[in-house]
């Protein structure tokens, strides 16, 4: 009992020193996060480790070195904490702190996609598309952007309304496209309008009709 109560002392410490720092970062007051969160994430803290990466990629507090944010990232990532995944990501991508490269960065993608991270569902989708670091494959582009943009992620939103217009990795089908560009224009998208007309004038009333019936069932469900 005794080993139990000290350990659940433990965590109590450490979550209240995870969110002072969090509070201190929201501030602007990073000296003062990464004097709590540092302690933390050097136990194996994953969020607190995921925090001082970000730290050091922004250069907020401490000078930029994307190299030490890298080492951060994939501390938290190694642990499953899927934000620090998909920088990780970025950084194998852009090849900041790390060599770039393009099949790493796409495992990295896959491990926070498959948690139902939407940037990185959306990024791998990206990849399938033009074949970086994975084979080109339109089908699974589809794949990853249909998960990302039933989360609402707009961009994915508009990748995926582009894939039925063009029939790639789908049957073409311009009332599914519409039906992601009407959801982006009631979201506030004006970029959007453009495709949707153009879409419009290729289409019957019909299925102008049917398409603006599937958005708004779309967005009372996601509502």
């Amino acid at each position: 009992m005794m080993v139990l109560s000290l350990l659940l002392v433990a965590h109590g410490l450490s979550w209240g020193g995870f969110y002072e720092g969090l509070t201190a970062y929201e501030r602007g007051n990073y000296d003062t996060a990464l004097q709590e969160w540092k302690p933390l994430a050097e136990y194996g803290d994953y969020e607190a480790q995921y925090y001082i990466g970000t730290m050091y990629y922004n250069g907020q507090g401490v000078a930029q070195d994307y190299e030490e944010a890298v080492k951060w990232f994939r501390k938290s990532a190694e642990q499953g904490y899927s934000d620090a995944q998909f920088s990780l990501s970025l950084g194998y991508y852009n090849g900041q702190g790390v060599p770039q490269d393009y099949k790493e960065a796409a495992e990295w993608y896959r491990k926070a996609a498959d948690q139902g991270n939407d940037s990185a569902q959306l990024n791998l989708g990206i990849l399938y598309n033009v074949g970086q670091g994975v084979p080109q494959d339109h089908k699974e582009a589809v794949n990853w952007y249909s998960r990302a943009a039933e989360q609402g992620y707009a961009s994915a939103q508009n990748n995926l309304g582009v894939m039925y217009a063009t029939g790639l990795g789908v049957p073409q089908d311009f009332v599914q496209a519409y039906m992601w560009f009407n959801i982006l224009i009631a979201n506030g998208d004006g970029e959007a309008i453009k495709s949707r007309d153009a879409l419009a004038i290729q289409m019957n009333p019909a299925q102008i009709a049917e398409a603006k019936k599937l958005a708004r069932e779309w967005m009372e469900k996601h509502q």
